[in-house]
């Protein structure tokens, strides 16, 4: 064990010492420390207690700690420091920019343990909340979070996006008009999570390179005959896949498909037949063209043979969104800014307005005396807007027992109710799933939010019998999210199909809490696709009459 580690364990120490509001003197003394045994000029795991305490700024109490390490690999009080500090906090402090002092505010102040909770509440705005925190803190923390997000070697698919349209842009302008380029792989099928972007070209290596070496902020990791690796400065790892234009179409389609579905295609007839387009090839197998999401290794090779394949959704089908949050929460722009945004830049129908219930106290929920202070504004803004229309909802804590949080004479005058889970997300299974099916069968609740509350990367769901989650839904004629905020994703994408053909509605909501993230739609739309989703099966893809009629009747036939 050399110097540094053990320096790092004692710089541990006094971080965790700080954070949890120790004595500050004790927690200078150990950082001193730390920095002493660094500068150290001799191994400490060969020295002995004498030795190191010979040495200034280093006593008998130090020496034996570090003693203590060597042998054990950590020492007493530092494992006590640990055992009372959350794991998530431990993670925090590997972000740049995140000291003890700043965690200590967002664990207190924010009821925050985790980097995935904490990058959502930057992304939800909170973080400004707290004391001593400003927009540019906040964004930096963010930016620093996806960073060391992305050197751990994942990245979600919509952080990726921009850098990859960007190099395939700077590809298609540099390379000769002919040469054919496509993404291809996962990236390709649009999977949520990935460790790299593959990319095909009709081109060979050396013109490749030639090519790679005039765009900036990218360095090659790794070459062979066939492909080339990348990285760029976010962490980013770009694969480019070289291949000859006659066999373009088939090595698009065997580097795309996961490798169940190639197996499946192969099963037919191997090797694969050659053509011009992959949906010649698809034809030449007797199957109808399968889009590059749904190539997974599902049922799409059934379906293709029997022409029953869905006419997936597109984000043009979208009539409009609900699940919006607004200042009235904790949002960034108004309500008008909001409903304007989608109905001026996005062409939508309508704009449901779901700020947090009064339970959401961290985020501002709405008491009873603001949400009649919304429905007022709600009112005068329709006026001005029709035909556009703003319909009222909310976004109702589902408290541990089931229950929502406001009264029924409350909930009936909400055009809709999503039902989510914010808190208590240690459940088991079965006390998970019956939390959510009780509150599945509350008359109210219309849509069933993000069910599982998971944050990709960063924290996963909570664990739930989604079939018995979704045979609810399909009972009490409950809408089931698919909430597009890029670390939601949820409902997950293997579990759409299920519920398609138990006759449950799936609504894409971007869940934004500013304009911008209205456009994460297009993400929700992507994780759709994947499911097998139509427009048919979407409840936002209704016409502004459609939905209103959708919520009306639904509220005669649950009595309310």
């Amino acid at each position: 064990m050399d110097n540094k580690v053990i320096a790092k364990l004692f710089k541990l120490g006094s971080q965790l010492m700080e954070l949890h509001n120790e004595n500050p003197f004790r927690a200078k003394a150990m950082a001193s420390a730390s920095f002493k045994i660094d500068k150290l000029p001799f191994a400490a795991a060969t020295a002995t207690v004498e030795d190191l305490s010979a040495q200034q700024g280093i006593g008998k109490g130090t020496a034996e700690k570090i003693q203590e390490i060597i042998q054990t690999g950590s020492f007493a009080e530092l494992d006590q420091l640990i055992a009372n500090t959350p794991p998530g906090l431990l993670d925090m402090l590997q972000i740049k920019g995140l000291g003890p002092k700043k965690i200590l505010i967002i664990w207190q102040e924010l009821g925050i343990e985790s980097v995935g909770e904490l990058y959502y509440a930057c992304n939800e705005n909170r973080l400004v909340e707290a004391k001593g925190f400003g927009l540019k803190t906040q964004e930096d923390i963010k930016k620093n979070i996806e960073f060391s997000i992305a050197n751990q070697g994942w990245f979600l698919y919509a952080k990726v996006l921009p850098s990859a349209e960007a190099i395939l842009n700077k590809l298609r302008i540099a390379l000769p008009e002919d040469t054919a380029v496509s993404y291809t792989g996962a990236f390709r099928r649009k999977v949520e999570i990935l460790d790299r972007v593959d990319f095909l070209l009709s081109t060979s290596t050396e013109e490749l390179q030639k090519v790679l070496a005039t765009i900036p902020d990218i360095q090659i990791q790794e070459q062979t005959p066939d492909q080339i690796e990348v990285k760029d400065n976010n962490g980013f790892l770009f694969r480019f896949l070289s291949t000859d234009p006659e066999n373009f179409a088939n090595t698009l389609l065997e580097t795309t498909g996961s490798e169940l579905h190639i197996q499946q295609l192969e099963a037919i007839q191997q090797p694969l037949p050659a053509a011009s387009t992959e949906a010649g090839i698809y034809q030449l197998l007797g199957l109808a063209y399968i889009e590059p999401e749904l190539r997974e290794g599902l049922d799409e090779i059934q379906k293709a043979k029997t022409d029953t394949l869905p006419q997936l959704i597109t984000f043009e089908e979208l009539k409009g969104t609900v699940h919006n949050h607004s200042t009235y929460s904790d949002g960034v722009h108004s309500l008008a800014e909001m409903a304007r945004y989608c109905k001026e830049n996005l062409g939508l129908e309508y704009f449901g307005i779901c700020d947090h219930s009064r339970t959401a106290v961290y985020a501002n929920g709405l008491s009873i005396d603001r949400l009649e202070q919304q429905w007022k504004e709600v009112d005068a803004l329709n006026e001005k807007m029709a035909p556009f229309r703003i319909f009222k909802g909310i976004e109702s804590d589902i408290l541990s027992d089931g229950s929502l949080d406001y009264p029924n004479e409350i909930l009936t005058k909400f055009d809709f109710v999503v039902a989510s889970v914010h808190s208590n997300l240690k459940m088991n299974e079965e006390k998970a799933t019956d939390r959510l099916i009780k509150a599945i069968e509350n008359p109210y609740t219309t849509i069933l939010g993000h069910p599982t509350g998971r944050l990709l990367l960063s924290r996963s769901g909570y664990p739930l019998d989604f079939k018995k989650i979704i045979d609810a839904c399909a009972a009490n004629q409950v809408v089931i999210e698919i909430n597009a905020n890029p670390l939601r994703l949820d409902l997950d994408w293997r579990w759409h199909r299920y519920a398609i053909e138990k006759g449950v509605l799936l609504s894409i909501n971007p869940d934004a809490h500013r304009t911008e993230g209205l456009l994460d739609m297009h993400y929700g739309i992507y994780v759709a696709r994947k499911g097998g989703v139509s427009a048919e099966n979407c409840l936002n893809a209704r016409s502004v009459t459609e939905i209103s009629e959708f919520f009306t009747n639904r509220k005669i036939a649950r009595g309310i």
